[in-house]
């Protein structure tokens, strides 16, 4: 997502580690894209050559899903089976429910971070507002007393006596 910038608008390239591109995104201001992974290194890329003079406030997230740690964890959690006739849960459905409010929590930090870039980029957007309005307003309050001084020299002399009056 584009937060700062002329324009709020990037290209985005993401290539596989064949070289092959996944993903070509021209003048994008946001975008999220899902990709199947394989073993390798993956090159993405936030191309601005388009508008060298202006620069961009980019904001992106990784999200790697299924790495692979999850058997390791339920092998770890089945040495404490031990003595589970006495409980009224079995340590499987136990084991269920904090993976399922792991996955939950993570899920809401995501959301969390998308929304903070969103309301940094309104800030952003907010702020270039603001100083604009303020400048407009100087500019048109300038504009406002030099006529009033105008206006009362032209008052001004319209009641002044040109006549060359003699004592």
């Amino acid at each position: 997502q584009v937060l700062d910038g002329a324009g709020l608008d990037v290209d985005f390239h993401l290539l596989s580690p064949k070289g092959e591109t996944l993903v070509f995104d021209e003048r994008k201001s946001d975008g999220v894209h899902t990709v199947e992974a394989e073993d390798g290194d993956y090159m993405f890329c936030f191309d601005n050559t388009f508008s060298t003079i202006s620069e961009k406030v980019i904001f992106f997230e990784l999200i790697l899903d299924n790495m692979g740690d999850d058997g390791q964890d339920q092998e770890d959690w089945k040495k404490y089976v031990t003595g589970t006739d006495l409980l009224d849960m079995k340590l499987e459905d136990i084991l269920e429910s904090i993976n399922s409010v792991k996955a939950r929590l993570s899920k809401s930090v995501q959301i969390q971070t998308l929304l903070r870039a969103f309301e940094a980029r309104d800030r952003n957007i907010q702020e270039s507002n603001f100083d604009r309005v303020n400048f407009w307003s100087m500019v048109n309050l300038g504009v406002m007393v030099v006529v009033s001084a105008v206006q009362v020299y032209m008052l001004k002399s319209l009641f002044e006596d040109k006549r060359k009056s003699r004592t």
